[in-house]
């Protein structure tokens, strides 16, 4: 019987971390190099869906492997690895301990944050985007669940799924449907949320 716990022969999958509606997060140890990581899982989405939409799924999969993979700052999450086991894809990231701001968010009983707090994670996060534009990258889903707070203090962007490269806005636009808004309608700018074409300002209306 299959170890389905073990990818590749080399990620084992320890506990679960966070579920979506296509994947999982898992924490999980690269038995390989003998280091904690994390593990982001697209399930196998099988007959019962449209195989376009299959497609634009795994595509967009591969998108943020390829993105964050190039992204080379300390605002940005590092991968390590990606590919495809039993029919599923996978993303190996490194394992960040902390919470998004969501959670920093919920558990101070959604009071304002300190204001030195806020400066110094908005000044991370502005860093971190100055960074990522200037490699011709637009994130386009900035939200707080994007957005993770390290135990050291050090902020992390999440998530660059259905970011928009400078140099293939055709083909982004093939991946997310021209005149249909991507991303989360609380956190994008008017364009955004028109359908229409962006860029690093878009990414800048999410942080204010």
């Amino acid at each position: 019987m299959a170890d389905i716990t073990l990818i590749q022969g080399r990620y084992r999958l320890l506990d679960r971390i966070g579920r979506g509606g296509m994947g999982e997060v898992w924490r999980a140890r690269d038995e390989s190099l003998g280091r904690r990581v994390a593990v982001k899982c697209l399930k196998p989405l099988g007959s019962r869906h449209d195989p376009s939409f299959t497609g634009v799924v795994r595509e967009r999969f591969r998108r943020e492997a390829r993105v964050a993979a190039a992204l080379q700052h300390r605002g940005v999450t590092v991968v390590h690895d990606f590919g495809e086991h039993e029919g599923g894809l996978y993303l190996v990231m490194e394992l960040l301990e902390g919470r998004d701001l969501g959670r920093l968010l919920g558990d101070n009983a959604r009071r304002p944050l300190p204001v030195p707090e806020v400066l110094d994670i908005a000044e991370q996060v502005a860093e971190a985007l100055a960074y990522t534009h200037d490699q011709g990258v637009v994130h386009r889903d900035l939200k707080p669940a994007n957005i993770m707070r390290l135990t050291d203090g050090t902020v992390k962007l999440c998530d660059f799924g259905i970011a928009r490269l400078r140099d293939d806005v055709g083909f982004t636009s093939r991946l997310t449907g021209t005149g249909v808004a991507m991303g989360t309608p609380h956190y994008m700018s008017p364009e955004q949320i028109a359908g229409g074409p962006v860029d690093h300002r878009s990414d800048l209306y999410s942080l204010g």
